[in-house]
């Protein structure tokens, strides 16, 4: 749209560069809203076409936070052969920016003719489109493209015959369209016969129809990297939406460019017909993040730009809250303090012997049952012999008056006499002794009762004692008592004693 005469000649604003660089500070800081450029999409403005340019590039970064500009934009002047050739200073410039760092992108805008903005009637673009098409002009691609690869940019992006369906250019496409896309081929493969060269050819037409419908210059996908196009804030269309959906317009390029497996740019969009619409500055970036073009460049001169034009404030504040970075604040890094590790020492658990308390065993007495002897005198236990007392025989009384003799007991122990069973005619039975009267005399002994003899108890018991027998014939007679083990520990050894009295005086003898 806007004419490189006044490219060329808006380059007498750089002296008011210092001026807008402090305009710009006092625009207002950066907020949430923050630009969803995806990181494959350059970005960068036209600040001027020479070394100027170049040098106004860091300080636009500044403005914009520190935004990286990866794009330089320029335009070879038209108005003569050698321009377009190459042959300026101010491509070396360029070419050093483009080296200083990688991903950087260099954009040259590249005229089709010479003259470009001389206003040549259709009939001389038409004449001129077909001596471009039957190769008259390859020598003069064929230096440019020797001379940017000699500078060392051979990946240049060449922006040729931009805005070639509007009314402004020598170079324009209605004229002679099937002429004009036959020419466009012929130098995209003389500039690609060069060797060392790697350019990328954007076909860049302006929006809306114009003065012939931009699809219809469409040269062919084999000479076509790019499909861009230029968007200034005018008509066709009052609104954003208007300048989507209208035919020719920014819906139809990215479908088309879709249709034909290219990416979209946008080499010059910037404020024109409406002043300063910062609308439309927010639009323009919505869509430009939203459709991820490879690269897009603001116009930034007067009256498109929005840095180094004072007459834009309200867009140019849009702008750059749009496309400033996000600051974080300062990260403080938080120092690692190492936890000192401390060995815990093994202390070892003493193992204390549990002492082993034997458990006293109390033996338990056993109490033996005592016996208690039923009335009378006791016998002792079966397997004891118990002597029976010796009663003697009377003796027949001889004439003389007999002295009883008396009988020494002896010390061994006597069998006692057989007692005979019954009375026999041979041993008739003697008559019985006189039994003495219970009160004849105090000191008469009373008669024996029969021992009762008790049961035999189960329970063992200890050996008897043997007992002293007693002298045959003694007047005294003793039996143990048997009170049991226990008992007799606690009592000692008891036996009973009876005396009998067997002198002359007991009234027992009858002589």
């Amino acid at each position: 749209m806007p004419r490189p005469h006044r490219r060329l000649a808006s380059t007498c604003i750089g002296t008011v560069t210092a001026g807008l660089l402090a305009t710009g500070a006092a625009l207002a800081a950066p907020d949430d809203d923050q630009p969803q450029t995806p990181p494959d999409t350059a970005m960068g403005a036209y600040l001027d076409y020479g070394r100027r340019g170049v040098a106004r590039i860091p300080f636009l970064s500044s403005w914009l936070g520190g935004r990286e500009i990866r794009v330089g934009h320029t335009y070879l002047p038209g108005d003569r052969w050698a321009g377009i050739e190459g042959g300026v200073g101010f491509l070396e410039d360029w070419a050093e920016w483009r080296q200083a760092k990688q991903g950087r992108m260099f954009v040259l805008n590249v005229p089709m003719q010479e003259r470009n903005e001389g206003r040549v009637p259709d009939g001389q673009v038409a004449r001129l489109i077909r001596a471009g098409a039957d190769g008259e002009y390859d020598h003069h691609f064929r230096r440019l493209a020797e001379r940017l690869v000699q500078l060392g940019v051979p990946d240049t992006v060449i922006v040729l015959g931009w805005e070639m369906n509007g009314v402004t250019y020598t170079h324009r496409c209605a004229p002679d369209p099937d002429r004009w896309k036959a020419y466009w081929r012929r130098i995209v493969n003389t500039m690609r016969s060069v060797p060392g060269q790697e350019f990328s050819f954007d076909f860049a037409p302006n929006r809306g129809q114009d003065a012939i419908g931009w699809t219809r210059c469409y040269p062919g996908d084999d000479v076509v990297d790019i499909i861009g196009m230029d968007s200034y804030d005018q008509g066709p269309g009052r609104t954003f939406d208007d300048m989507i959906t209208q035919p020719y317009g920014l819906q139809h390029q990215v479908d088309f460019a879709k249709a034909h497996g290219k990416r979209v740019s946008y080499p010059e969009w910037g404020l024109f017909r409406r002043g300063d619409n910062p609308e439309y500055v927010r639009r323009m970036l919505q869509w430009i993040d939203e459709q991820k073009p490879v690269y897009h460049t603001i116009t930034d001169y007067c009256p498109h730009g929005v840095w180094q034009c004072k007459q834009n404030p309200k867009s140019a504040w849009a702008f750059r809250k749009r496309l400033m970075p996000e600051v974080p604040g300062p990260v403080v890094p938080t120092p690692v303090v190492p936890t000192p590790v401390v060995p815990t020492p093994v202390v070892p658990t003493p193992v204390v012997p549990t002492p082993v308390v034997p458990t006293p065993v109390v033996p338990t007495p056993a109490v033996p049952t005592p016996q208690i002897p039923l009335p009378g005198i006791p016998v002792p236990k079966p397997s004891q012999a118990v002597p029976s007392p010796q009663v003697p025989a009377p003796v027949s009384p001889l004439p003389a008056e007999p002295t009883p003799v008396p009988v020494e007991p002896s010390r061994a122990p006597v069998e006692p006499a057989p007692v005979p069973v019954g009375p026999s005619p041979e041993n008739p039975a003697p008559e019985p002794a006189p039994v003495p009267s219970p009160s004849a005399s105090p000191h008469r002994p009373s008669p024996v009762p029969s021992p009762v003899v008790p049961k035999p108890q189960p329970q063992p018991s200890p050996p008897p004692r043997p007992q002293r027998p007693s002298p045959v014939n003694s007047t005294q007679w003793c039996v143990p008592i048997n009170v049991g083990e226990w008992l007799s520990k606690l009592v000692g050894k008891q036996s009973v004693c009876i005396t009998l009295n067997w002198g002359a005086d007991s009234g027992f003898w009858p002589w």
